[in-house]
């Protein structure tokens, strides 16, 4: 499969980052509109009652500003996601929310951990480290951009400030490299051509032989007759004439 037919847009690219962006805000949206808290619905670290926020706790934001500053993340890394690793990008998005929340679970400070970030980490994380172990040049660019526009997010996996759930950053940094290293995406395999394989014979190779040994171009001999067969036995005969100019203006 060549790079065109295995990196194309497809409705996914466009869905899946949407219908990310508008349930994150749609639920932050019901809670003003009743004026309640979901807080309690975040994960509560070695807890049973903790344990629901391990799916809930990604739709859940504290204040407008929280929820602004996962949205723009969220929604082009689910974009890059499905267009670069179709085949594996669902897998990624849902267990890297299972993932990520059961190590925030297990590591978190006895508080109520919400927001988007986590999975944000997972994406960012998983999108770099898979870039560089396919070695594939268009997904290590892509690791590159992202090290570029997101690298800046490094700094948040430590209890660098307070208020933010540096546990829930570290959950999701560590699930996107484990799953970078176990998840095995499709990638196109680069053009090999003929020179470029072992197996390569300079002498059988057909463009060479119009080449002496000084590099010099050596003119294949026309025949005025000559004969070939193909390879399922038919034989083909090649005439070739020669037509010769006559000049038929009268000069005065």
């Amino acid at each position: 499969m060549s790079d065109s037919e295995h990196f194309k847009f497809s409705n996914s690219v466009l869905f899946a980052p949407l219908i990310g962006v508008l349930t994150v805000w749609s639920v932050y949206w019901i809670e003003l509109l009743n004026g309640t808290n979901f807080n309690e619905f975040g994960i509560y670290p070695r807890s049973l009652a903790g344990l629901k926020g391990i799916v809930l706790s990604p739709f859940i934001h504290g204040s407008l500003e929280h929820l602004y500053n996962n949205t723009i993340p969220l929604a082009i890394l689910l974009a890059a996601l499905f267009y670069f690793y179709k085949s594996i990008a669902l897998r990624v998005v849902l267990l890297g929310i299972v993932l990520s929340g059961v190590i925030t679970w297990g590591i978190g400070r006895t508080s109520f951990h919400i927001g988007a970030s986590g999975l944000i980490y997972v994406l960012a994380s998983f999108i770099f480290f898979k870039g560089i172990i396919t070695k594939h040049f268009r997904l290590v660019a892509l690791s590159l951009i992202v090290v570029f526009i997101y690298g800046s997010l490094l700094w948040y996996i430590f209890p660098v400030k307070e208020g933010i759930s540096w546990e829930g950053h570290l959950g999701g940094f560590l699930t996107g490299l484990i799953f970078a290293l176990v998840f095995d995406a499709k990638v196109p395999k680069p053009k090999k051509y003929d020179w470029e394989r072992e197996d390569y014979n300079e002498a059988d190779d057909p463009f060479l032989k119009h080449f002496d040994a000084d590099g010099n171009f050596i003119e294949t001999p026309h025949f005025s007759n000559q004969e070939s067969e193909s390879e399922d036995g038919l034989q083909i005969r090649y005439i070739y004439k020669s037509s010769e100019k006559t000049d038929d203006t009268e000069k005065t």
